[in-house]
């Protein structure tokens, strides 16, 4: 990917950095500490950062998840949660825990929070970021946590994994069925769209792109190149100069995005299970629709959101049942590698 950048390009996107830095380093007054245990920080070494609102719904799991896998410490901003997202994470003693009622939307959809957290704490640390309704796995994760996979990276000098955001959902609209906050949302949303992804290059960082997927096919088939981007960089082994551009769809510098091109059979890449559509999907996008704070650049993400807040259906016959990562990587969604 270097190759494929000027080196007019690649001065831009420095300078693009050290903006993105410095607005971090001006949003850090947002926020208000509630519990930080720095000795833990330090120790610990993976680390995860998380923006959530109103999550306690999945928590629990979400935070299970990541212990299973390793992480050794959470670093989680609470964006004026209302329910009992703040309580719960205050009495989890591997969380540390900063509150802001400023928007989420004027702070780079919370990235500017994260990128000030990720600036003073995780220097040389691997750093996993995600929402708190994405859930990380990649060949093995049930048997080889975070610790193996990022020695093997360490030993291979690799400095992220790739991962295609996968969207699951149920059969039936989401609110026909019940969920408990300790419930593996996998129990309800366990169908996919196995086929209808394409990748491309897109932007001045010239990255590989995922597009596609049910939302794709259910809400943007009028245009579908305006779907959400489903391509990731969840996990880094980070430096203090580094930020996110887009989300985490793109990280600077942009040697990071490499991994997303084509390294041979030997690079594994990573799948987060999207648990978006849980039941209360409607709920939540009229909640969002109402604030104002998402991602919508396009009427075509408004007319989204609107879909959203009648919690649809998307099933369809051609949809498959998810049974687990080796079925990801017979259908080619996610590479199996050899570490």
């Amino acid at each position: 990917m270097s190759g494929e950048l000027t080196l007019k390009a690649r001065y831009r996107l420095r300078l693009t950095r050290k903006r993105l830095l410095w607005r971090a380093f001006r949003k850090r007054r947002e926020l208000q500490s509630v519990t930080v245990r720095a000795t833990e920080i330090s120790d610990a070494p993976i680390l995860l950062f998380a923006t959530i609102r109103n999550e306690m719904q999945r928590l629990p799991y979400f935070l299970a998840h990541y212990r299973r896998l390793g992480v050794g410490h959470f670093l989680i901003v609470s964006n004026d949660s209302t329910d009992q997202s703040d309580a719960y994470l205050d009495q989890q003693p591997d969380v540390s825990l900063w509150r802001t009622q400023h928007g989420y939307k004027s702070a780079r959809f919370g990235m500017d929070w994260l990128t000030w957290l990720q600036r003073k704490y995780a220097d040389d640390k691997w750093i996993v970021t995600v929402d708190a309704d994405e859930l990380l796995i990649y060949p093995d994760w049930d048997t080889r946590g975070l610790g193996p996979l990022t020695a093997w990276l360490d030993q291979n000098a690799l400095r992220a994994l790739p991962a295609m955001m996968l969207d699951l959902y149920p059969k039936g609209s989401p609110d026909d069925f019940e969920y408990t906050s300790d419930q593996d949302p996998l129990t309800v949303l366990n169908w996919f769209d196995a086929t209808g992804y394409w990748s491309e290059k897109r932007g001045r960082h010239r990255t590989t792109t995922t597009l596609g997927g049910v939302r794709s096919r259910c809400f943007f088939g009028d245009d579908p190149d305006k779907s959400p981007t489903l391509s990731k960089v969840p996990l880094i082994k980070w430096r203090q100069s580094y930020a996110y551009l887009s989300s985490t769809h793109v990280a600077l510098p942009p040697d990071l995005n490499r991994c997303f091109d084509p390294m041979g059979a030997d690079a594994p890449s990573g799948v987060l299970l999207h648990t978006k559509f849980l039941p209360g999907i409607g709920a939540r996008a009229q909640e969002d629709q109402r604030r104002g704070q998402q991602y919508t650049k396009w009427a075509a993400h408004d007319a989204y959101y609107d879909a959203l807040a009648l919690s649809p259906d998307l099933w369809q016959p051609g949809s498959t049942r998810y049974t687990g990562w080796r079925q990801l990587v017979d259908l080619g969604l996610m590479r199996r590698g050899t570490w």
